[in-house]
């Protein structure tokens, strides 16, 4: 038995140390914002928070995230930043298909805590490996800039 700390409430889960944390947050917990895309790491899908990093939770065994705090999209809503990124991504109308979206979200979210005035450059090495299959890659670039102003405004 793992206990996992998922979205600040602690889970007890019967699942492998080597099970990737997308299955065990997905099937086990029951979370399903957090996307399967290529299971490789490389596409962004799955990105979730470790200790506030953004991580990818397909590669990541659950075993690695014990004693951590992970969150998912399912409770960015209660991250002032998080808000914020979300708002943009709705003002601008970021998403097309929306599948890649909420690891796209959790990997700006992460971003702006970390750097709250990115530029472009910062903003591609970033989000780099975040595939949207749409191209919304201009938007999404506009909605953190719109975010970061917003947090600048103190919006969040």
């Amino acid at each position: 038995m793992i206990t996992l700390n998922l979205n600040g409430k602690d889970h007890s889960l019967d699942v492998p140390e080597e099970m990737p944390l997308l299955w065990a947050i997905r099937d086990v917990a029951g979370y399903s914002g957090t996307k399967f895309g290529c299971g490789m790491g490389l596409c962004g899908a799955c990105t979730v928070h470790v200790d506030g990093q953004a991580t990818r939770a397909c590669i990541t065994p659950v075993g690695l995230a014990v004693g951590k705090k992970v969150t998912t999209l399912e409770a960015l809503h209660a991250d002032p930043v998080g808000q914020v990124v979300q708002q943009a991504w709705l003002e601008l109308g970021v998403a097309q298909c929306g599948y890649c979206q909420g690891g796209q979200i959790m990997t700006a979210t992460a971003l702006l805590k970390g750097n709250p005035n990115p530029d472009d450059a910062q903003i591609e090495t970033a989000m780099a490996g975040n595939v949207c299959r749409c191209g919304t890659y201009n938007r999404i670039r506009a909605a953190i800039h719109v975010a970061a102003d917003k947090l600048k405004e103190g919006q969040a």
